[in-house]
């Protein structure tokens, strides 16, 4: 086994992971956990309307980046994989941000990448599906990874077949649409609107009417299924591998969207940095719960805590 560090930069939220890679008895890849690391940066704040990466967004998440570097030389990493996401990709200043990150990791040397969609996409279904077969969940999979810029639709069982990615992440729809505090009807209507949209987008490179399993990724579906399943804080081993029925999503995505951010913040298992823009995830989520399980007569969905960050862990192999 080898220790390794994965960072995952997206729209929202920098994330670090630091593990063991190898290959199991199989032949397989295998990854222990050492450590995880979540914060809320918000690097894409205002990327959809200006295209640049606003600079005190630029200075949150440098900061962060920093402090997972001191970590990973602290935890003995042997090589560290920095991927950053939908933000990173849409801003014109990308590469200031590219070289900031450079700097923080210093004498680790590491190469940020700002990989594309289908990148992302497959990156996530290799974190996501390394546990599928053996709990026994029918394939095909679909996976789908809500971010805050962009959300990635794969499908695939040992390996991707197809994956399309769409620009409907958390940050912005509500950006683009939720400003009123609850949202209002109309402004719910043009967000719908966009997600809809993008998911006939979807469906024309991807099969949403074949499923066997449908496989959400990311803090809007783990807080969806938090809040579907009642619980009293955010398990984490509660919310890992959970099948939660189809209604139970759609009812809970649906509290979520109408609550106002005062009653949100109420939620003992919420996030603070999740509280303004889980409407617009929740919404995501529910839309593409209703049609993939209209489409391929699904019952339950999934919500899964391994995702892009084991995927980028496990490239390291």
């Amino acid at each position: 086994m080898r220790r390794v560090g994965a960072v995952d930069c997206g729209t929202n939220s920098i994330r670090l992971l630091v593990g063991d890679v190898g290959v199991d008895a199989t032949g397989g890849p295998a990854l222990r956990e050492v450590s995880r690391q979540m914060q809320v940066v918000r690097l894409g704040e205002g990327v959809d309307r200006t295209g640049r990466i606003a600079p005190d967004a630029m200075a949150r998440t440098l900061a962060a980046a920093e402090g997972y570097a001191v970590l990973c030389r602290e935890a003995g990493c042997e090589s560290v994989r920095f991927v950053a996401t939908s933000a990173s990709r849409d801003a014109s200043n990308a590469e200031e941000f590219v070289e900031g990150v450079r700097q923080a990791f210093g004498d680790l040397a590491v190469e940020p990448e700002v990989v594309p969609g289908e990148e992302e996409a497959r990156l996530s279904f290799v974190g996501a599906t390394s546990g599928l077969r053996a709990a026994g969940a029918p394939a095909p999979y679909l996976v789908v990874d809500i971010g805050g810029g962009s959300t990635e639709f794969v499908l695939g069982t040992d390996r991707v077949e197809a994956a399309r990615s769409v620009d409907i992440g958390c940050v912005r729809m509500t950006e683009r649409h939720l400003h009123d505090d609850p949202p209002t009807e109309d402004q719910v209507w043009a967000a719908l609107s966009d997600i809809v949209r993008a998911i006939e987008e979807v469906a024309q490179e991807v099969d949403l009417g074949g499923v066997g399993t449908l496989v959400g990724l990311a803090g809007s579906v783990t807080t969806v299924t938090a809040h579907a399943l009642d619980l009293p804080s955010y398990l984490r081993d509660r919310i890992h591998g959970a099948d939660v029925p189809v209604a139970d999503v759609i009812d809970a995505s649906t509290d979520l969207l109408l609550r106002p951010r005062s009653r949100r913040r109420e939620l003992p298992f919420m996030h603070e940095g999740r509280v303004d823009v889980i409407g617009a995830g929740a919404l995501v989520w529910r839309t593409v719960v209703q049609r993939v399980a209209h489409d391929s007569g699904l019952a339950t969905v999934r919500a899964s805590e391994t995702d892009i960050l084991d995927g980028i862990a496990l490239s390291q192999l």
